[in-house]
Order: C-alpha cells, then structure tokens, then sequence
C-alpha cells in the first residue's frame, strides 16, 4: 500500500507507478509532494516477475480485504500501472519446488533521489551475496553501537532497558525517523533532539556533534532559534519560548566535557535570517533565509546565553511564550511574566558554560556570567521559594504559579528537581522541596510520578493551551515521563539511592506490563520509554505517547549515570553510584574503540553513595579516577563503595598505621 506523503485518502490520486517486469520492479512516485516530488520509491524481487499490479482495488477485489485478496484466488495480476489508481506495490512469482528442495527469495523496499538510483539499488540488493553481507554489515553496526556500555544489576528490567533498548529508541525513532504511532511529523525540535544526543555521547559522539551544528545552523542571528523546522526545506516556527535557545550551551558544553572534544566550540556556522515577531505575535511560521553571517559554535552559544540574561522584576529570567511546559504559553505572553524553572536551568548552563570562556580567553565574559550567577542565585532564593516548595513562574501581572496560594498547580516538580540539579538551591530546601515532591507528586499505588497537581480544569488562572488536556493526562497533572526522570535524577543527586532506584522501577515500561492485570492497565509497548501515563480514572496507569519521546535518552542517563555513576570525562573515567542499600554489586562493561574496561563494583557494607577504593588492574588510583588508556587490551576495574572512613584505612599505605591506631 503506497503513500509517498501523509495521508493515502490524499496522496493516492497523484501516485504514478511503473511495472518494470524486465527488471522485476515496481517504481512509485509523488510529483506533487514538495519536499519530496524528484524521489522514486520501489518494490523489487530476485525472481522473474510472473504478474504484478499497481491497483490495490484489483488485488483485493471486490469485498475483498488484505486476509483474503481476490488476487491470490488468480493466476494473473492484471498488470496496471500508471496514475489515477488506488495505488499498491504487488508482484506475483511462481517458485516450483522439488521434495527436500529449498529455495531463498529476495524481496526489497526501498526510496531513491532518482529513479537512476532506485535501479541501481534494486539490482545490487536482489543479489544473495550483497543481501547477505547488508545484514551482516547491520548486526555488526548495532552490535558496536548498542554493545558500547553493557551493565548488569540485580535488576533485570533495569538491564533489559540500559542495554541496547532506550539508545535504540533515541537514535532511531527520536534522530533518524521523528515518527511514530502517535505522531507522524518529521520535524526536529530544537531542544528536543538537542537533549536526545546527551545519551549518544558514550556510544557515538560523532552523531551527538551533528546534531550541535545541525542546530546552531537553525539559529537566528539575533540568538533566539527555531523551535522546530521540517527537513529538507527549512521551513519552521519562530516563537518566544525563554528556553529552546538554551539547550545549545547546555547540550555543547555537556558533550566537550563528557568527550573532551573541544574543537566543537570552533565549527563555524551560518545563522538564520527572518522577520522579527511583532509585538502583538507570539510565533510566525515560514522559510527563512540563510544569513551571510556565520560564526563559530561558541558564538552562537553566546548568542544564545546573552539574549537569555534579561530579567523582570523580581529579577528572574522572563517567561516569554512558554518554557519548557510548551502548554503554558499565556504566563509571560505580555514579555512581563518570569520562570523560576528557567532560573535554575540558566542558573546549570551559565555555571558549566563560564568556565570554557576563562580557556578561551574571554575572562571578562566568565566573570560576567558568574556575576550573573550570583544575582540570580539571589532571586530564586527570595523569590522563587514558597515555604515548603519552589514556586513555578510569575504571572505578567505577578500571580505566582505552582503556590500554595493556587487552586491548581500548588506544586510543579520541574522548578523542584532543576533546584536540585543546579546545585543552587540551599540545601535545606532542596530537601525539602524534594520531600513535597514524595508528599504529593509520587502516587506509588498508581505507579504515577505525576508532573503536578492539582491539574488546571475549572480554574481561573489563564495558562495558556495547557487546559485544553484532559485533567490527569499529558502536561495537564498526568505523569509526564521526561519530567519524573528528572525528579530520580534530583534524587540521586541528593545520595538517596533507596529512592532512585525505586523511582527507576516504578519508571521502567518493563515493569508496568509484569502482570496480567497491568499489562491490560497500561495497555503500549513494555520495551520502549513512554511519553506520559493518565492520572485520571478509568484510565489512571494507562500509557499514552511511546515511542517518539524524549524520556528514552533521559532514562538511559538516569540509569548509568544518576544510579550507576558512570561519568565520563575526556580521558579519565568516574563511577560514582547511587544505588539502593541492597545491591551488593553490579557490572559495567565499557568498550572504548578496540579497548575493554570491565569495570565490579562491590556494596559489602551496603550503602548507597560514596567510594572506598578503585583499582586498576590491581593497583589503588587513589584519585578515584580511571585513566582511559587506548592499548587494545582488556583492563579489569574494581570499585569499592563505603563510607569515608572505610575508604581512609583502604587506602593506607602497607606498614603505616591507622588513625584509629595512632589514636590507641
């Protein structure tokens, strides 16, 4: 059955299809998709074609239906082809088989920029040996790819999710398709596939560095950026949201970190030219033009943090048409409203960002964004704070939101986690944010770690498109997966491994389809990362958007790097772990090119954070910190967890006392 665009109801009329018999293909194209009109799709086989279609009415027949086609009670197909069908692929073979024989049969599926190319590969790919060597070459790249960072833990679904799934989900629906059941767009967001690419940096950094360029080349010039734009046109939205513009900073300072590959920062990269909104929009829709000017990476990155630094009055960054809640878009619509959680994520950006302008010689520039640090800082503690929770934004008219004065959205757990995440917070009060955040976020009986509550259904309070969900589902007080990755991550930051690992499973799709009576609750796929689950009955634990969602990269660096501690560093290597109590090991094997790091953790005084001992083949690194060396050989790591103290007597020196024994 043949698209070649978004809809068939639309597309079938002006579908053109060729039967080729002499080359056992069918060829279809789409002159009047705009994108895509040069490009020829195409079915082919390795066996003389007998009969073949074009007419999916034919095929079927009358009545007919795909489990019982009038053309297979045929000896013939009756060979239609051209326009103005309702357009299909079917080739019909006749194949005689002798007692004990066997016969392998090659059909392919396959698009072309030409119809030149769509031969070529048709004829390759009808050939056993270049099929055969294709599948191998396949297995071999997934192998590599996927096999990278192999972990096993006394949990199983764990496992079974941080090996191999969530990476396969990131790449290959979020990067490579942005397709799926529940939504057929194709577009790149530019935050969005910005934070898929952090959990690629361990497996295939080269795929995380396309993506920086890709969109620092979606850039305007004056630093605010397309929130989305659809391939290969260009064609997308300019909008006022406070945050997309920052994931360019966050995401290129995080990869030259993690790899050490600081030549991104100069890849040089031509901005984007457009119309500026009027006062009165909040968004245009449209193709821009290509600026003549370019800059490196780490200018647009600038750009970005620069156009970011603006204030209201209560000295918070500005709300604009949204943050990263999309669906409140009416909170700072008159450019007055502030976001507390743009507070806390700038507040993570400028603090990683700052030190790679002292290395580039731009000090004054560091200083500067320090000093903004600390303002900031300041503001979010004086007016970000409620008295048992944070505070999510500010009205234009200075309403608060996620307040305990609200009737709805009294507490949001993003500004909660990001206080966490930030390291701003005082302590006090990230623990107890992250305690109201147990009290009324997490729904252990449902399974729900809900992004807040209560949801926005007869209030008045204006958010914006939010209210136009369902109360309990999606962004409107349901579960948002993206946002209670978060709030486990918060929560190993604060060396609560009990609590990580319990959120982790609750978490994990594996679990919710364990049982009979939850697999009938939760109703989509058990093998990939879900967008949102329903807080509200009869549908409460129903799964909604699989598939195509951010939360797959951020759970795979929730599980190895909040809970197994696996922190890269350029050239050296950290396991730091927040586990629960009663792990009393686990494994991490490291493929770094042809070189292997098996890497046994132990727990034998069953704690949940802070290191004793590491050892590289045998010998104490006292700086806790492994040397990723590239010798092709396999190197065994050895990991102890204790307290300090343990750690102190672990890595005495043989023949020196202790302190205990120079106390006696």
């Amino acid at each position: 059955e043949l698209v070649l665009g978004v809809q068939r109801s639309s597309t079938g009329p002006y579908l053109i299809t060729e039967i080729d018999k002499q080359a056992r293909t069918i060829f279809a194209q789409n002159p009047f998709n705009n994108e895509f009109a040069t490009r020829v799709a195409f079915v082919a086989t390795n066996e003389p074609l007998t009969s073949a279609t074009c007419d999916r009415k034919e095929f079927l027949g009358r009545n007919g239906a795909p489990d019982r086609p009038a053309g297979l009670r045929r000896t013939t197909l009756a060979g239609r082809d051209g326009a103005g069908l309702d357009p299909c692929a079917a080739l019909q073979t006749t194949i005689e088989l002798a007692p004990q024989q066997a016969r392998e049969l090659v059909f392919v599926l396959g698009e072309a920029e030409s119809k030149a190319e769509a031969q070529e590969l048709a004829a390759r790919y009808t050939s056993f040996g270049a099929v055969n060597d294709a599948f191998e070459a396949v297995l071999s790249h997934w192998d590599k790819l996927l096999g990278t960072v192999e972990v096993k833990t006394p949990d199983a679904a764990l496992d079974t999710m941080l090996n191999r799934w969530l990476l396969y989900q990131t790449l290959v629906c979020r990067l490579w398709a942005r397709s799926a059941f529940y939504q057929s767009g194709g577009a790149f967001g530019f935050r969005d596939q910005l934070q898929d690419v952090m959990a690629l940096v361990y497996s295939s950094p080269a795929i995380a560095r396309q993506q920086i360029v890709l969109a620092a080349s979606h850039q305007f010039k004056e630093g605010d950026v397309q929130h989305w734009w659809h391939p290969p046109s260009g064609r997308g939205v300019r909008t006022r949201f406070s945050d997309d513009l920052l994931w360019l900073p966050f995401v290129a300072t995080f990869y030259a970190n993690v790899t050490g590959d600081n030549s991104v920062f100069d890849e040089v990269v031509s901005f984007l030219e457009q119309p500026l909104l009027k006062p009165e929009e909040q968004e245009g829709y449209m193709q821009p033009s290509v600026s003549t000017e370019s800059a490196s990476i780490f200018e647009h990155c600038i750009r970005a943090l620069d156009r970011s630094l603006a204030v209201g009055e209560r000295g918070l960054p500005l709300m604009g048409g949204g943050d990263w809640n999309d669906g409140m878009n009416r909170v700072g619509q008159l450019g007055k409203g502030e976001s507390v959680w743009v507070g806390w994520f700038l507040y993570t950006t400028l603090r990683a960002f700052a030190p790679w302008c002292d290395l580039r010689h731009e000090k004054p520039r560091g200083d500067r964004y320090r000093e903004h640090l600390e303002k900031l800082k300041k503001a979010l503690g004086e007016k970000g704070w409620d008295g048992d929770w944070y505070r999510r934004a500010y009205f234009d008219d200075g309403t608060p939101l996620g307040s305990v004065q609200n009737d709805e959205c009294r507490i949001d757990s993003i500004v909660q986690s990001w206080s966490v995440i930030s390291g701003a917070a005082e302590s006090y009060r990230a623990q107890r944010a992250m305690a109201a955040v147990e009290e009324y976020l997490i729904q252990r009986g449902d399974g729900l770690v809900i992004l807040f509550t209560p949801p926005f259904d007869k209030g008045k309070l204006d958010v914006g498109y939010i209210k136009g969900y369902v109360p309990g589902v999606r962004e409107n007080g349901g579960q948002y997966t993206h946002a209670a990755l978060w709030t486990l991550i918060a929560f190993a930051m604060l060396g609560d491994g009990e609590r990580a690992g319990e959120l982790f499973s609750l978490l994990n799709p594996v679990n919710h389809s364990s049982t009979r009576a939850g697999l009938h609750k939760y109703k989509v796929e058990p093998y990939v990362a879900v967008g949102d689950v329903y807080a509200v009955p009869p549908h409460t634990g129903r799964g909604g958007w699989t598939w195509y969602t951010g939360s797959a990269g951020w759970m795979y660096r929730a599980g190895l790097e909040s809970i197994l501690g696996f922190k890269l560093h350029g050239e050296r290597l950290q396991v730091d772990p927040c586990v629960p109590r009663w792990w009393r090991d686990f494994e991490i094997t490291y493929r770094r090119g042809r070189t292997t790091f098996h890497i046994k953790v132990e727990n034998p005084h069953g704690v949940s954070r802070g290191v004793a001992t590491v050892e590289l083949d045998g010998a104490v690194q006292f700086d806790d910190e492994i040397p990723l060396t590239a010798d092709g050989q396999t190197h065994e790591v050895r990991v102890v967890l204790g307290e300090k103290a343990l750690k102190e007597e672990a890595t005495q020196p043989a023949g020196e006392t202790t302190q205990e024994e120079r106390a006696r």
